[in-house]
């Protein structure tokens, strides 16, 4: 695509406010997200999903950044307050905005439409021209002043991200359609009939003009990343709608003048278990599609002051060690272990998502633990795990097997449940010493 001019700094950090969507249940990723809201999983070892937009609305020079939540929302309004601080010149913020009743609505969001229309008396109330809506459950890294430059230059009313697809996908997006001009001419939320999804193929005539080189067939999903103008956005919230892909972007199609961004570096979202652990166990690649290590856009967190990984012998490969680590003459293996995580000695790890701990446990409550039958924070010595994500704080004895093998695609335990062939022990969970999962 032809490069369009960026914004200066100063016009966006006047003009420009982000918001990011996490009020949904995150019915997808139970269950992480049994004790905690979508935006508040932990990813890449040390990170929190919600990370994610953050770092790229900061990056892009954008530090005005309101975070929708609804459910389970204590631990994502925690982090935040801990790692997001401006200071008093930038009037920069990263805030909450919780659902709320209020004396004309009672009821929880209904959707990404609604949750917006609720909050527009906190929105509205802030200077701007321009609104970015973000997903709180995505991977990827977005310069947001390209696409704003984009929608500038285009005088759209509404930009849509969007990203070629393969035919696999589309089911699963919005899938839309363009005309020369970048001009979206028609919207189809997640169609499954093979006719309609042939109608909604990207030309290959686009291809060169967009530099995408394949030659399999293509289609523009929708990222759900969205640019509205102040005035577009409550036009098109001056309704029931619940929905933008569902109800608000088709019909404004009809009424509006709506342009699509078409973005095409690694984007993911990992709203599910299977996406959620192949994203992580990518990062322990040699290459992976996404970068941790790009310091021209770090990704942002809460800074915690932790030691340096400690390692008593072992084999390791391909796998990555967040802070804070203790791993005792283990054997590790395409294994994203995160902060504080503890492996006992001849431990065998195989494609394995560890989350870590909140704290480092004392000895008298490992002591306490103990008159229990339970064992420590951490995996015990001499256990074997494949395939799976064990969330924070669990509690793993020694000599335990835990792998899908034999096991239902979808199943659920006393112990641990199971998705898409991938186990997870829960947070908290507390497996004894010889344990066969």
């Amino acid at each position: 695509m032809a490069s369009h001019p960026i914004p200066s700094a100063s016009f966006t950090s006047r003009n420009v406010l982000s918001v990011i969507l996490g009020g949904g249940a995150g019915t997808r990723l139970f269950p992480l997200t049994k004790e905690r809201s979508k935006p508040a999983v932990p990813l890449g070892g040390k990170y929190r999903l919600v990370d994610v937009p953050i770092s790229n609305c900061i990056n892009s020079g954008l530090q005005r950044v309101f975070v929708m939540t609804q459910f389970l929302s204590a631990s994502l309004h925690r982090h935040i307050s801990q790692s997001y601080k401006f200071d008093h010149f930038s009037r920069g913020f990263v805030e909450i905005l919780a659902a709320e009743q209020t004396p004309t609505s009672t009821s929880w969001y209904e959707g990404t439409a609604d949750a917006v229309r609720k909050n527009l008396v906190h929105l509205t109330s802030q200077p701007f021209e321009y609104l970015i809506i973000l997903s709180g459950d995505q991977l990827y890294r977005m310069d947001y002043l390209k696409m704003l430059s984009h929608h500038i230059e285009h005088e759209a009313d509404l930009t849509v991200a969007t990203i070629p697809v393969e035919k696999e996908s589309v089911a699963g997006f919005g899938i839309m359609q363009m005309n020369d001009a970048y001009e979206i001419t028609r919207f189809e939320e997640k169609p499954k009939e093979a006719a309609l999804q042939e109608e909604l193929k990207l030309p290959k005539s686009w291809y060169s003009k967009l530099e995408i080189n394949s030659d399999g067939d293509l289609w523009l999903a929708s990222m759900g990343i969205y640019i509205f103008n102040r005035k577009t956005i409550l036009e098109l919230l001056d309704n029931a709608h619940t929905d933008f892909g569902r109800h608000i972007i088709p019909e404004a199609i009809q009424t509006h003048k709506l342009s699509s961004y078409v973005f095409q570096g690694y984007w993911e979202d990992v709203g599910t278990i299977k996406a959620f652990f192949e994203a992580n166990l990518d990062l322990t690649s040699e290459m992976p599609k996404f970068n941790f290590f790009d310091m021209q856009s770090p990704v942002f967190t809460r800074p915690r002051f932790l030691p340096a990984s400690k390692v008593n012998g072992g084999v390791i490969t391909n796998s990555l060690l967040s802070d804070g680590c203790i791993v005792r003459k283990a054997q590790l293996k395409r294994c994203m272990l995160g902060i504080r995580s503890v492996v006992g000695e001849d431990t065998d790890l195989e494609r394995v998502v560890m989350m870590g701990s909140d704290d480092y446990e004392s000895q008298e409550s490992i002591e306490t633990h103990h008159r229990k039958g339970e064992p420590p924070i951490g995996i015990g010595a001499h256990t074997k795990v494949r395939n799976a994500i064990i969330d924070k704080n669990a509690r793993i004895g020694k000599n335990c097997v835990i792998t899908p093998e034999g096991k239902a695609q979808e199943m659920d335990h006393a112990l641990c449940h199971v998705r898409d062939g991938i186990v997870i022990i829960p947070k908290n969970a507390i497996i004894p010493d010889n344990t066969v999962i």
